[in-house]
């Protein structure tokens, strides 16, 4: 048999709601109430997870936590604890490290898992799926919604569709069938000006999406074009990733409006400054080095940096060197596209067991 007929086997696993969920697993009289975790209002906040109660009020993740406030009035506001969250997150790695070590953290909530070769007559990509459910539920106390498929793409996409405690399976040879109908704003790569300028050529779907040949997707995408022609025909080829050594991380946000307000960037720089020390902490990075990524509503991009004395993965840290960076660019002429931070020149701590994100 050769690579190009085995049929792959993914997961994708996804902790709903993880951060609000820990809180509520942790303090009972939270269970079944709005929760938000998340910065106080006060000091430029914002919501880092919602709760599924908070979610029926329309508050999401990355929101102003006045915003969620005024939303909800009474919902419970808990600080972050991430020495918890990552803590939580080794024992969910250690139940997917149990079954296969290749294993694709994306965060500390979700990862892609390729058990291809744990397949058998006996157990099923299906049976591990409800496997991994079980675990996580009864080892840990949280639900997990998994997507099943040949690919991360599908995996991915599939998991996000019954949410909370979701299983959705996507059938070999049926990948095509399964994304026909969906919006085009599920796929990984369509962002939301993507979105704007497929909707105005009268593409709303994958399926619509996919029709096109393929010289249409490198016109409209460049060099992502092949990619994203592959993952809406239902053959996305992206392997699971084990970790390697990063020689940086970064996260940005590319934002529609466009961004003018010095309070609305304070607070984008608050977010980003979370997903990062979040990543960074995950793995056991410090870095000395902190950059800001910045596009102007011209597409005008440039970077800036700065070297700090000592290496570190400190949110506030992070906030206070990324303002200083970024505040003298903000002037009333200015709109701002798109935002990034990044940290490099690691100094590697002692290692986790996990290769977690």
């Amino acid at each position: 048999m050769t690579n190009s007929s085995i049929q792959r086997h993914v997961l994708h696993a996804d902790l709903d709601a993880f951060y609000a969920s820990v809180e509520q697993m942790d303090n009972a009289a939270l269970r079944g109430k709005p929760v938000i975790v998340g910065g106080h209002p006060e000091n430029h906040g914002v919501v880092a997870a919602a709760s599924y109660e908070a979610r029926n009020f329309g508050i999401k993740s990355a929101m102003p936590t006045r915003t969620a406030l005024r939303l909800c009035p009474d919902v419970n506001l808990i600080k972050p604890r991430f020495d918890r969250y990552r803590a939580v997150s080794k024992q969910v790695m250690d139940i997917f490290l149990d079954l296969t070590p290749k294993i694709e953290p994306l965060s500390l909530d979700e990862a892609y898992l390729d058990i291809t070769q744990i397949i058998d007559e006996h157990h099923s990509a299906v049976y591990y799926a409800n496997f991994i459910k079980r675990q996580i539920n009864q080892k840990v106390g949280l639900v997990v919604s998994i997507g099943v498929g040949s690919n991360k793409c599908i995996a991915k996409i599939a998991s996000d569709l019954d949410k909370p405690d979701g299983l959705v399976i996507v059938e070999q040879g049926r990948e095509k069938e399964f994304l026909t109908d969906l919006n085009i704003r599920k796929l990984p790569g369509i962002g939301p000006k993507s979105v704007e300028n497929l909707n105005s050529q009268k593409i709303y779907t994958i399926g619509q999406l996919a029709d096109n040949p393929l010289g249409w997707f490198l016109k409209q995408f460049g060099k992502r074009g092949i990619d994203i022609w592959r993952k809406c025909n239902g053959n996305d080829t992206d392997p699971v990733q084990e970790e390697k050594e990063p020689k940086s991380v970064s996260v940005e946000n590319t934002y529609s409006p466009d961004l003018r307000d010095p309070d609305k960037i304070y607070e984008q720089i608050c977010e980003l400054a979370t997903r990062i020390s979040n990543r960074l902490s995950q793995k056991s990075l410090r870095g000395k080095t902190v950059g800001v990524k910045i596009r102007l509503s011209d597409y005008t991009t440039f970077t800036r940096q700065s070297t700090l004395p000592n290496a570190t993965n400190d949110r506030l840290t992070l906030v206070d060197t990324a303002w200083k960076i970024i505040y003298p660019e903000i002037n009333p002429a200015r709109q701002f596209r798109l935002l990034g931070i990044s940290v490099s020149k690691f100094q590697y701590e002692e290692q986790l067991k996990l290769p977690i994100f």
